[in-house]
C-alpha cells in the first residue's frame, strides 16, 4: 500500500526489469458503491443513509441505496452508490466506516 505522497502506483515489468507506469485502478470522478453490513435493526438502513449524508455533505437519493438481508435475517447489507471526486475522499469514507461501532463489515 502506498502513502498519500508516493505518487501513482507503479509496477515492474517481469521481462525487462524496467519500471513502467501503471494506470490507477479507479479514475476520478466516478460513481462508487460502498457495501456496509450491520445487525438487522429497524433503523440500520436509515442510519447508514444518514452516515453517508454527513460524509458526502448532501442528501443521498433513495435510488442510491439498496439493502439485502442475510439468509438468517440477523444482518443486513446496505449498498450505497455515491459520486466521488478523489481517492482521498474514498479513503476518508472507509476510515469513518471503520471507526463506526454499528458497522460490522464493509467493502
Amino acid at each position: 500500500m502506498q502513502s498519500k505522497g508516493d505518487g501513482p502506483p507503479r509496477t515492474f515489468s517481469s521481462s525487462s526489469g524496467e519500471e513502467e507506469e501503471k494506470k490507477p485502478l479507479i479514475e476520478y470522478p466516478t460513481v462508487y458503491t460502498f457495501k456496509v453490513m450491520g445487525r438487522q435493526e429497524s433503523d440500520f438502513v436509515e442510519y447508514v443513509r444518514g452516515l453517508f449524508r454527513r460524509l458526502m455533505g448532501s442528501e443521498i437519493s433513495p435510488d442510491s441505496v439498496r439493502e439485502q438481508p442475510s439468509s438468517r435475517g440477523r444482518y443486513v447489507s446496505v449498498s450505497v452508490s455515491v459520486y466521488l471526486l478523489s481517492e482521498e475522499h474514498r479513503r476518508s469514507i472507509y476510515t469513518q466506516l471503520h471507526a463506526d461501532e454499528r458497522v460490522v463489515y464493509y467493502l
